[in-house]
C-alpha cells in the first residue's frame, strides 16, 4: 500500500503547469502514508475541493481542526491546505499550528518551514514546549522571540517559559526570568504573577512565594490563594493553609472546590477532625458534595483523622464508584493500621470487577513498611503478580520500601533489578535500602551507577547517601558526595544534610571538627544536630564538649530525657561519675525516658509481639491472607 501511495504522489505533481490527478489525491496520499494502517473518522470527502473552496470560510476550517485527535486526520487538512494554498494564510497556518501542538514532532516540522511566524505562532511553540517538558527548546524559542524585535512581547511567553521551568526545576532559569519579567513591566499581571507564585512553590521556595504573594494585595484572586495553599501544602505545613484559609473566609471571596481540597488535606494532616466535619457539613450545604474529587477528599480526611469507619459510610453512599475512591478507602484503613479490612477491600474490589492500580497497593504497602508486617507485604506482591498489575515505578519504590524496611535487602534488590523503567525515586529508595541495611559502600556505588546511566540524583538522593556513607564511617566518600551535591547540582545543604555530616564526623571521632561545623552553619540549627553531636561525645567520652552542647540544647531548645541520658552516659565511659550539683539538677527535674515499644512479625502465622503481649493479625495464616484476595 505504501508503495502504491509513493506512485499516487508522483502524479500528484505539476506537469507542465497541468494537475494530472483529481483534487482529492493529494490529501488521500498523504493520509496513507501518514497513517497507512489507520482508520480515518475523517474521510476526503469531508475536504472541498480547491475549485470549490469559495464556499469554505475559515470557521469550518477550525471546526474541523477541532474534530482531529490524532496527527494522521491532521495531515489530511494539512495536505488539503497545502494543496488550495491556505498554508500561506497567516491565520489558517495558525489554527493548523495549535491543532498540531500535541504532536510536538510534527507542530515543529510546520514550525520550521514559517518564514515569518508571528507571535501567536511563538506562542503556540512555547505551549507545546512547555506541555512536553522540554524546557531547552523552550529557552532557544523565548530568546528567539526576544531577539525578534519585530514582535512586541504579551504576557503568555512569560507564562509558558515559567511553566516550562517548573517542570525542568530550573530554580536559577525561572529567578533570571522573574528579573525579565520585573523590566518588562509584565509584574503587573495578575496571570504572571499566579505563573511565578506557582513556580516558586513547585521548587519549595515558599518564602519567595508568601513575599511575592504580599507583593499584590489588590490583584491576586482565588487562583492566588489555592496556589499558594498548595505549595505550603507540598512542605506539609498544614498550619499556614488553615489560616490562609481564614483569611480567604474573612475577605468575602467565594472559596472553589479546589480550595476545598486543600482544606480537607490540611485538616487530616493535622488531625483536625472537627474542622474536618465542619468542611464536610458546608460542602452539603453548597452542593460541592456532588463532586466526586470532594467525596475521595473526605474519606480521605476521615481516613487521616482515625474515623475511617465514617469514610466508609460516605464510600456506601456513592452509587458509582470509581479507582480514586476505592484508593482512599483502602489507604484510610492502611494508615489507620486495619491492614486485614484493607486486603478484605481488595477482595470487593474483585468482587465488583474493578481493577486496582498501583495507587490502590502503595498505600497498604507503605503501612506493611511502617508496621513490619511481611507476610501481608509479599501477600500483595503475590496478588500483582497473579493479576499482571504493571510493576511501574511508583509500584516499584514502594515494594523496595517494604522489603527494606521489614529485612530482606535480597528481595529488595531482585525487584531493583527487574524494574525496566527507572526513576529519580526508585534510584533513591535502592540507595536508602543499603544504607538501612549497613551497606554503604553498594550505597555509593550504586549513586554513581546513577550517575553513569543518566538519572540526575536529588536532594533526597543526596540525603541517603549521606546517611549511609554516616552509618558506615566513609569520610572521605562522604565528604565528595556533599561536594558534589553543592559544587556541582547546585543543591543549597539543608540541616538535614549538615546533620549527615556531622554524625559522620562524630562517629570516625572527629569531635572537634564537627563541633566548629556547627558553629559555622549557614543554615538555622535545630536540636537534632545538636544531639548528633551529643551522641558523638558519649561514644569517644569527651565530657568538656557533652557539657557544652547540653547546655546547649537547655537554653535553645526543650527539655528532652534522651540529652541526660547522653550526658550521664558520657561521664560513665569517660570514667567519670557526675558533679553532685548536675545529679541534684536532674533529680529535681524528674525527667522519665519513655519506655520503648517494639513490634516485630512471628515465622508465617500472621502473630506479632509487643513487649510481652502476643496478639494474631486476624486468626490468619499466610496462605489464608493470600486466599482472600487473589
Amino acid at each position: 500500500m505504501r508503495r502504491g501511495a509513493r506512485d499516487l504522489l508522483c502524479q500528484c505533481f505539476i506537469y507542465d503547469g497541468q494537475y494530472v490527478a483529481n483534487e482529492l489525491s493529494l490529501v488521500t496520499t498523504l493520509a496513507i502514508i501518514s497513517c497507512p494502517r489507520q482508520t480515518f473518522k475523517i474521510s476526503p470527502t469531508q475536504l472541498l475541493s480547491r475549485r470549490n473552496y469559495s464556499f469554505l470560510d475559515d470557521q469550518k476550517l477550525i471546526s474541523l481542526l477541532q474534530s482531529c485527535k490524532r496527527t494522521c486526520e491532521i495531515t489530511q487538512v494539512h495536505g488539503f491546505m497545502v494543496k488550495t494554498s491556505l498554508d500561506l494564510a497567516p491565520f489558517t497556518l495558525s489554527k493548523l499550528l495549535a491543532s498540531s501542538i500535541l504532536d510536538t514532532r510534527y507542530a515543529v516540522s510546520i514550525f520550521n518551514e514559517i518564514q515569518h511566524p508571528n507571535l501567536f505562532m511563538f506562542n503556540t511553540m512555547l505551549r507545546g514546549y512547555s506541555t512536553s517538558g522540554d524546557l531547552q527548546q523552550a529557552l532557544i524559542l523565548f530568546n528567539r522571540i526576544r531577539a525578534n524585535t519585530g514582535i512586541l512581547l504579551d504576557q503568555f511567553p512569560f507564562i509558558s517559559t515559567l511553566k516550562s521551568c517548573s517542570q525542568g526545576n530550573a530554580m536559577r532559569t525561572g529567578c533570571g526570568l522573574h528579573s525579565i519579567i520585573l523590566r518588562s513591566g509584565y509584574d503587573l499581571s495578575v496571570n504572571v504573577k499566579n505563573t511565578l507564585l506557582h513556580f516558586y512553590c513547585i521548587n519549595g521556595r515558599m518564602e519567595d512565594a508568601h513575599r511575592l504573594f504580599d507583593e499584590f494585595p489588590q490583584q491576586r484572586d482565588l487562583v492566588s490563594w489555592n496556589t499558594l495553599m498548595g505549595g505550603y501544602l507540598c512542605i506539609s505545613n498544614a498550619s499556614i493553609v488553615i489560616d490562609l484559609f481564614k483569611q480567604i473566609c474573612r475577605s468575602g471571596i467565594k472559596f472553589s472546590i479546589t480550595s476545598s481540597l486543600c482544606i480537607f488535606s490540611a485538616t487530616g494532616d493535622l488531625k483536625f477532625s472537627l474542622g474536618g466535619e465542619s468542611l464536610h457539613g458546608y460542602c452539603i450545604k453548597i452542593g460541592f458534595i456532588a463532586s466526586i474529587n470532594i467525596i475521595a477528599a473526605i474519606i480521605s480526611m476521615y481516613g487521616k483523622t482515625g474515623h475511617i469507619y465514617s469514610g466508609h459510610k460516605i464510600f456506601n453512599e456513592v452509587p458509582e464508584k470509581d479507582v480514586v475512591l476505592w484508593n482512599c478507602l483502602i489507604n484510610g484503613y492502611a494508615k489507620s493500621g486495619l491492614l486485614e479490612e484493607g486486603l478484605a477491600l481488595l477482595q470487593q474490589m474483585k468482587l465488583e470487577k474493578m481493577m486496582p492500580n498501583s495507587s490502590t497497593l502503595v498505600g497498604m504497602l507503605s503501612a506493611c513498611a511502617a508496621t513490619g508486617s511481611l507476610n501481608i507485604g509479599q501477600c500483595i506482591y503475590g496478588y500483582i503478580k497473579e493479576k499482571n498489575l504493571v510493576l511501574d515505578e511508583v509500584l516499584g519504590t514502594a515494594l523496595i520500601d517494604m522489603y527494606s524496611k521489614c529485612g530482606c535487602l535480597n528481595k529488595a534488590a531482585d525487584i531493583f533489578d527487574i524494574m525496566r523503567r527507572k526513576d529519580v525515586k526508585l534510584w533513591t529508595a535502592m540507595i536508602s535500602c543499603y544504607g538501612f541495611h549497613g551497606q554503604a559502600k553498594k550505597a555509593v556505588m550504586l549513586f554513581y551507577r546513577m550517575e553513569d546511566e543518566g538519572f540526575m540524583p536529588n536532594e533526597v538522593t543526596f540525603l541517603a547517601v549521606l546517611s549511609a556513607c554516616s552509618h558506615g564511617g566513609l569520610v572521605l566518600e562522604g565528604i565528595d558526595c556533599f561536594v558534589k551535591m553543592v559544587q556541582e547540582y547546585g543543591f543549597p545543604p539543608k540541616i538535614e544534610h549538615y546533620g549527615c555530616m556531622i554524625d559522620l564526623l562524630g562517629r570516625k571521632g572527629l569531635i572537634e571538627e564537627a563541633y566548629n561545623l556547627i558553629r559555622s552553619l549557614p543554615v538555622e540549627r535545630d536540636a537534632t544536630v545538636w544531639r548528633a553531636m551529643l551522641a558523638a561525645c558519649r561514644v569517644y567520652g569527651n565530657v568538656r564538649l557533652g557539657k557544652l552542647v547540653k547546655r546547649e540544647l537547655v537554653e535553645s531548645y526543650d527539655e528532652h530525657p534522651t540529652d541526660s541520658a547522653l550526658l550521664s552516659s558520657t561521664y560513665a565511659i569517660a570514667g567519670r561519675l557526675m558533679d553532685h550539683k548536675e545529679m541534684v539538677e536532674l533529680k529535681d527535674r524528674h525527667i522519665f525516658k519513655e519506655a520503648g515499644l517494639s513490634s516485630i512479625e512471628m515465622d508465617s502465622l500472621g502473630q506479632r509481639s509487643k513487649g510481652k503481649l502476643i496478639g494474631r493479625l486476624g486468626g490468619l495464616r499466610f496462605g489464608d491472607y493470600r486466599n482472600s484476595i487473589v
